[in-house]
């Protein structure tokens, strides 16, 4: 507190301004300066548009390098999107992942799309409904093709408005087994690695968890997208260990309800 009021306000600044708010200023200056080069350069074309300074919407964060996206959205559901592209159902069923996904595959396949928060969303190949994950509209049995990708961690952590639960994603596992077909096909997405809850946004599961929680059920895929693109992107067939070794890692389990699973295990 002493230094604090001893200090000069030039010194606080320079003691408190991260370098985010330094590279901000600097994208602000970078801005303004493309901004009047435009406008100096738009007076030839002006009949098109008129450039003014009311007329803007200043964008600070784009001038990067590559192009950034979210690794586990982008490449879990190209995961998924592919093997439904090997599978080819009839129909899809999917509870509450990415409205990306539900949308692009609607275009080859016809997709039911469920949620606790039901999307206003049309399409044509497309149905979207409501439906909470812990009690899932369906008789046993009855869904040949399911996805349930990156949503059970969150399930029971009141983050979207659903019930308090802390056993609320074993709920919700237990349906999903429930209402898959015998030789229905799973795909199944959560975040992997070091276990760990954090209230009220997520849970992180080792492989063994998951592993045990379907043990009825056959892996015929297991994917992951590590913390690190240096360890690779979306690496099939990944090592347990590997997955274990992460702290917000995401794995892809390609689930299957094969009649013939404790056959082969014996």
């Amino acid at each position: 507190m002493g230094e604090c009021l001893n200090s000069s306000p030039k010194h606080l600044f320079l003691r408190t301004a991260s370098r985010a708010g330094l590279k901000r200023i600097a994208a602000y200056i970078s801005f303004l300066v493309d901004f009047y080069r435009f406008r100096r350069q738009s007076k030839l074309h002006e009949h098109r548009f008129s450039s003014t300074w009311k007329d803007r919407l200043v964008c600070l964060s784009d001038k990067t390098g590559t192009t950034e996206f979210d690794r586990h959205y982008v490449l879990h559901t190209a995961w998924a999107a592919r093997i439904l592209a090997r599978t080819l159902p009839e129909q899809h069923v999917d509870i509450s992942s990415s409205l990306y996904f539900v949308a692009v595959v609607s275009a080859f396949r016809t997709v039911l799309f469920y949620d606790y928060r039901p999307a206003e969303l049309q399409l044509d190949g497309l149905q979207c409904n409501a439906a909470d994950l812990k009690d899932l509209p369906f008789a046993d049995e009855t869904i040949e093709s399911l996805s349930c990708m990156h949503v059970v961690e969150h399930v029971g952590l009141g983050r979207y408005g659903e019930a308090i639960d802390p056993v609320g994603d074993l709920k919700a596992i237990t349906e999903l087994k429930r209402v898959l077909t015998e030789e229905g096909n799973l795909l199944f997405v959560v975040p992997v690695g070091r276990p760990k809850l954090m209230f009220n946004a997520h849970r992180i599961y080792s492989y063994a968890q998951i592993a045990s929680y379907f043990s009825e059920l056959e892996l015929v895929e297991f994917a992951l997208i590590p913390d690190n693109p240096a360890d690779g992107h979306l690496i099939s067939n990944a090592d347990q260990k590997l997955a274990d070794a992460q702290s917000y890692g995401c794995g892809c389990f390609w689930f299957k309800k094969s009649r013939y699973k404790d056959e082969i295990k014996e």
